[in-house]
């Protein structure tokens, strides 16, 4: 293998640039990939459709796409896609790389291992501890962590709490590689999307994401149906697919509550900015780039006081505790009360961030990993962050 130049493929994540639907793993692989393009090394994404006519976009910043049909079915979409993607890139033969999202996908490292390819599997947490899968997710994701510790080249884990706690189950060490941070920089005179929703910049809490449990939701909408404010709370994104959970969560009878679907690009990062404060009560996470973006931002925060979280936040941010509505609507109460100094405190944590989660660090991780240069990288990450 050429290691000044890497032939690399990437499977398990849905869309690039983020689109419908689109999760974590989009906008991080909207971010890393292009990067590894300018360096230099060729780059395949395997991007999942539900119908025909495919999408014309055939490059996104370098990045070949390449577009592959896969059921509806939640879970089950992913997998049949992924094997669809194994098996074009084993009889293509035109990779020497292949970066796996999501270990429910690490079966098909076992294909591609066996066909010389390099394999690396991005772990994203627990992922059999996630309210959304039904029992028999929950114990395929347990079995599969199995392939995932002994099969690929290496793994790479977003936080430092799960590479922990698999290091010690399987008595091996994986790499640690979390997100950046960086946002790029928009047109501060663009305020359309504040117009199109009602709002003006600092009058409203923001979240963004998909609508499942993992999220909160749940948590999030009752804490602020406690609260007396003349702000509104503006719920960006949706479900995947079809879902009894976002239809009873849109059932509020809140009018301060506003779910405008999914919004993109500029767009969501002009929201962003121009938050009162960003929520984000999740049960489950990784290391959160919604989190880096927004801290990188400089907009106040609030988030669940998980572990991973508090990695990133330190005390740069509110916590409340997790899956408690009423411990997140006295933080929304004191976030109201104390402007100042959620401002000073973001401002502190934009600062923090960019030291800590850097882009540029991201990618060269990457490239001494997939290319051989390194084993394992992040080998000194700090549980205290």
């Amino acid at each position: 293998m050429d290691e000044q130049k890497l032939r690399i493929a990437v499977i398990g994540i849905r869309n690039m640039p983020p689109s419908s639907g689109s999760a974590g793993e989009d906008k991080f692989a909207s971010e890393l990939y292009p990067r590894l393009v300018e360096r230099g090394h060729e780059m395949t994404a395997y991007l999942r459709v539900y119908q025909k006519p495919f999408p014309a976009m055939r490059k996104y910043k370098g990045v070949k796409l390449v577009y592959l049909k896969t059921t509806r079915r939640s879970g089950f979409d992913t997998l049949l896609h992924s094997m669809k993607a194994t098996f074009h890139i084993i009889f293509s033969n035109t990779v020497d790389v292949v970066h796996i999202h999501n270990g429910g996908n690490s079966i098909w490292a076992i294909f591609l291992r066996l066909a010389g390819m390099r394999v690396f599997v991005s772990q994203d947490g627990v992922d059999w501890n996630r309210e959304k899968w039904p029992l028999y997710a929950k114990l395929y994701l347990y079995a599969s962590s199995l392939v995932t510790a002994f099969v690929p080249n290496d793994v790479i884990i977003d936080n430092v709490f799960s590479k922990k706690f698999f290091e010690d189950r399987f008595k091996k060490t994986f790499s640690f590689i979390p997100y950046g941070s960086e946002v790029p920089e928009i047109d501060d005179d663009d305020d359309e999307i504040l117009r199109t929703l009602g709002v003006k910049p600092g009058e409203y809490f923001l979240f963004v994401g998909r609508f499942i449990p993992d999220k909160g939701l749940h948590y999030l909408i009752p804490a602020f149906e406690q609260v007396e404010t003349d702000k509104k709370l503006i719920l960006v994104g949706g479900s995947p697919n079809p879902s009894s959970y976002e239809k009873e969560i849109q059932e509020t009878s809140d009018s301060r509550i506003v779910f405008p679907g999914y919004v993109y690009g500029d767009d969501v990062v002009r929201l962003m900015k121009d938050a009162y404060s960003y929520i984000q009560p999740s049960d489950v996470e990784g290391l959160s780039p919604v989190i880096l973006m927004v801290m990188g931002l400089g907009t106040p925060l609030i988030c669940s006081d998980i572990e991973e979280n508090k990695f990133i936040v330190r005390t740069d941010a509110g916590t409340f505790t997790r899956g408690n509505i009423d411990s997140l609507s006295e933080q929304l109460k004191f976030a109201l009360n104390n402007r100042k100094f959620l401002r000073e405190r973001a401002t502190r944590g934009k600062e923090m961030v960019y030291q800590r989660f850097n882009w540029e660090k991201v990618t060269d991780e990457h490239v001494a990993l997939f290319s051989g240069q390194s084993k394992h990288v992040g080998d000194d990450a700090d549980l205290s962050g």
